[in-house]
């Protein structure tokens, strides 16, 4: 069974940084495409990063290129998102995500695997 687990939410003010987390198991993680999403209130899931399975390829999404900063680490089998110079608008619950392909998607539905998610608060 596949399971993937987010963790290191939390509510900050804004300029602040946060590090999350995801732990996987029930997949062959070195095998595999990671991503981060995430949900706003009212709004659609928009991509956050994403990487290849052997951490050479990173691409961020518009609204966090250079603040944040996705990377993973195979022999932990763990995903880690680290967000820096917060902002109000970056509030949203964010999802890991993973899939047995090729090549980073920017699209939810390109995801097979999904964890719970954990909340973000960022607050001005």
């Amino acid at each position: 069974q596949v399971q993937l687990v987010e963790s290191g939410g939390g509510s900050v003010q804004a300029g602040d940084s946060l590090g999350l987390s995801c732990a996987a198991s029930g997949l062959n993680f070195g095998s595999t495409i990671m991503a981060w999403f995430r949900r706003a209130p009212g709004k659609e899931r928009e991509f956050v990063g994403g990487i290849t399975w052997d951490g050479v390829n990173a691409y961020n999404g518009d609204s966090v290129q250079g603040r944040f900063t996705i990377s993973r680490d195979n022999a932990k089998n763990t995903l880690y998102l680290q967000m820096n110079s917060l902002k109000p608008e970056d509030t949203a619950i964010y999802y890991c995500a993973a899939e047995t392909d090729f090549y980073v998607g920017t699209q939810d539905h390109e995801y097979a695997y999904w964890g719970q998610g954990t909340q973000v608060t960022v607050s001005s």
